[in-house]
């Protein structure tokens, strides 16, 4: 048996703990620093993933917040152009009810049918383009959603507005050119329609030339109507289209007073009248006259005797009608048919020539007329020389005045 070791000489009994070598020191004595390690570096992972969340978080809503402006003043900008566009097409609908309104009112008598033609083309035009911006303007606007939460559906939001602001952007474009389109279509119709009825207006003094036998009044509603439209000049609006409806209307009124006219000239004396009417017009050119035939005349027309009489009036301008016998056109063209009728045209052409004679009592205003007619040749007493007397010369020098 042995007995407890004695330590060499000079050295030291460390005991079983101290005394052991490093590689025997029990586990359990380095456990709480080890541990104590691992919660450190724990906490510096969470703290830096708490960061990066955050930051992740922080910049998806910037992001999102920078694409949210970008997008609403892109759809602010939509909103102009719609608005716009909007605008355009009121206004082009607008020209198109006037144009075809006129287009519809066309008879086919007055209006060039080169410039109807164009007219109607441009009008089909027009109504195709408004059906094509209609088709555009209905494109709805996209609208943002409720702005999200979390990082992830804020990026996918994100991406969608401007995927969105892309689309209004295309939409915008679609409404400008529309735009465009509607002007130019508008213009086209408006230029068409302007010349249309210019050139209806234009036609108005051929065509009345054409038609002298209709009533003065008639020709002078044709004749202010056409003036209302020339006036309106290239402006297609609803003044100008009542103007062109107010002349169409006084064309065809034109077409059925002349055809009233006309029937009652009919029969054996016919031509003779219309003869006879066509001197008494040329004797007095821009003097409006209109002629009634009768049997008896202011008491003549009985056997050779003839019968005429005037009425006048001092209008702007000025018109008349005559009245002739029967026998006036029987005894046509006698040198007495014809003094009478220019006798009576003397009286009208008092329109022309106000103020150059005293008016104020029937001698003077017989007087005039027969001296007028012996200004202009006519010397046979049916001048009106055998009813009323010779004028004094001062008179028919002063008659030869008037033209």
């Amino acid at each position: 048996m042995t007995g407890p070791s004695v330590p060499p000489p000079g050295g030291h009994d460390l005991g079983t703990i101290f005394g052991a070598p490093v590689g025997a020191i029990p586990a359990r004595a380095l456990k709480p620093r080890r541990k104590r390690g691992r919660l450190i570096w724990t906490g510096v992972g969470i703290v830096l993933v708490a960061g990066a969340c955050a930051a992740v978080q922080v910049g998806a809503n910037l992001g999102y917040d920078d694409a949210l402006v970008s997008f609403e003043a892109t759809i602010d900008d939509a909103e102009d152009s719609a608005l716009l566009l909007d605008d355009e097409l009121i206004a082009l609908d607008g020209t198109l009810a006037v144009a075809s309104g006129i287009a519809d009112a066309d008879s086919g008598t007055l209006m060039d049918a080169a410039t109807k033609e164009t007219l109607d083309a441009a009008i089909a035009d027009a109504q195709a383009t408004v059906s094509d911006s209609a088709t555009v303007r209905e494109q709805r606007l996209p609208s943002a959603e409720e702005k999200p939460t979390w990082a992830w559906e804020l990026f996918s939001e994100t991406t969608q507005l401007h995927s969105d602001r892309a689309a209004a952007d295309d939409l915008i474009d679609d409404f400008d050119a529309a735009v465009v389109t509607a002007g130019d279509a508008a213009g086209a119709v408006e230029d068409a329609g302007a010349a249309a009825i210019a050139s209806a207006a234009d036609a108005a003094v051929g065509f009345e030339a054409a038609h002298v036998s209709a009533r003065n009044l008639d020709i002078i509603a044709l004749r202010s109507a056409a003036e209302r439209v020339q006036q309106s000049g290239e402006n297609l609006n609803e003044t100008a289209a009542a103007a062109y409806a107010e002349l169409e209307a006084a064309a065809s009124q034109m077409l059925v007073s002349e055809q009233a006219e006309l029937a009652e000239k009919s029969g054996p004396l016919y031509d003779a009248r219309l003869e006879i009417e066509a001197f008494a017009r040329s004797l007095a050119p821009g003097v409006l006259l209109d002629f009634d035939w009768s049997e008896l005349v202011n008491g003549y027309g009985y056997a050779d005797s003839m019968g005429g009489y005037a009425t006048w009036w001092y209008h702007d301008p000025g018109y008349a009608t005559i009245e002739l016998s029967n026998s006036v056109a029987a005894y046509w063209p006698s040198a007495r048919s014809q003094a009478l009728v220019a006798h009576e045209v003397g009286h009208t052409i008092s329109v022309k020539c106000d103020g150059m004679y005293d008016d104020s009592t029937q001698e003077n205003i017989e007087a005039w007329a027969t001296a007028w007619a012996i200004s202009m040749g006519f010397t046979d007493v049916a001048n009106g020389t055998s009813a009323y007397g010779a004028p004094p010369q001062s008179m028919i020098d002063a008659a030869a005045g008037c033209r």
